[in-house]
């Protein structure tokens, strides 16, 4: 009924922003069967948030006969039977709920986005990351990947000098992620600097702790603030009005899509702007994100196209727009289960 598969996922460059550097990103791809269907989820193993692929695969092992008991109930029902059990281990609970809405989509022979009943006629755009890199080598990374709307992770002493450079090389949109580098003053410096180079909106420019920094930010930026670190979890959602003016969710930070539903329900209730993130992650994660789009005003879905060999196929990002595949839960299918564990 449930089987594992853990990958090592080798990216294109090295990936950099303020917590470090990577070539490879694990991950855990776990599958969960009905006898008639299997449901593909996926979390990665972030390492700056002590998340294990042994961790996961023992905190899901472990209620296993619960999951056996409830696995014909719908996804939500089985989150919360599951979530005392793995409120602690918020990705392996992730992993579990993508699983779990795959294989009902499947069951109930829909994608995802149509038992939601939502639509696909108005998608935002992704973004594509460039990591920090030396000018040179990120004006390179655009080139190598010509893209409508780029994310740049900024955190270095002279982030503005870096924003300028980049921008002698293109006219597109950028979004700038400070990855909590800044304090509110430098933020705000930064902002009115950048909205004339036509940067849309700072990403967590401080750290998720400084909430009268961000007050005075929220206050004073001549560019939209948006919540990443300093949004984690259901409860994040109303803390953070008033200081940010949108918010970033991440299906691994709050345990996957049956709460990240509830998170942009709630924002929109007050008025936030909402972005669905992700993870250095495969085909798998980023096709469950994709379902949300509907519901999104941003979308940061790249984290298949910075891997040098997918290990899925689903939905696909081409020059930032999305294309979904005719199959119905998220609409996966692994290509290589030659790991299991």
């Amino acid at each position: 009924m449930l089987n594992f598969f853990t990958f090592d996922l080798e990216l294109k460059e090295t990936f950099t922003i303020s917590h470090g550097s990577r070539n490879f990103q694990k991950t855990l791809i776990v599958a969960l069967t009905d006898g008639a269907y299997t449901g593909y989820g996926e979390a990665a193993a972030i390492s700056y948030y002590g998340v294990s692929v042994e961790g996961m695969i023992a905190a899901i092992k472990e209620i296993e006969p619960l999951i056996a008991d409830n696995i014909h109930k719908t996804p939500e029902e089985l989150w919360e039977i599951t979530q005392p059990y793995l409120k602690e281990n918020s990705f392996a609970q992730c992993a579990l709920d993508i699983a779990m809405h795959d294989l009902y989509g499947k069951r109930k022979d829909l994608p995802l986005y149509k038992l939601w009943g939502l639509d696909l006629k108005q998608l935002p755009l992704s973004n594509y990351t460039i990591g920090i890199d030396t000018v040179e080598k990120m004006v390179q990374k655009m080139k190598d990947f010509p893209w409508p709307l780029y994310k740049i992770k900024l955190g270095t002493a002279g982030d503005v000098d870096i924003i300028k450079e980049l921008r002698k090389h293109t006219n597109v949109v950028f979004r700038v992620d400070a990855n909590a580098a800044w304090t509110a003053d430098v933020a705000i410096k930064n902002a009115e600097i950048l909205k004339d180079l036509n940067v849309e909106f700072l990403e967590q420019p401080l750290a998720k702790e400084d909430w009268e920094g961000m007050k005075k930010v929220y206050k004073y930026s001549s560019l939209p603030v948006i919540a990443d670190e300093s949004c984690i979890a259901e409860q994040d959602i109303a803390r953070c009005a008033g200081y940010f003016h949108g918010v970033n969710i991440k299906l691994t930070k709050c345990g996957g899509l049956t709460p990240a539903r509830r998170m942009i329900a709630e924002a929109k209730e007050l008025g936030m702007k909402v972005m669905v993130g992700c993870m250095a992650e495969s085909t798998v994660g980023i096709s469950a994100i994709a379902h949300l789009l509907p519901l999104l005003d941003y979308a940061d879905m790249d984290g298949a196209l910075l891997l040098k060999n997918d290990i899925a196929e689903g939905v696909k990002i081409l020059d930032g727009k999305v294309v979904f595949p005719d199959r119905n839960g998220t609409g996966v299918q692994l290509i290589n289960r030659t790991i299991k564990t």
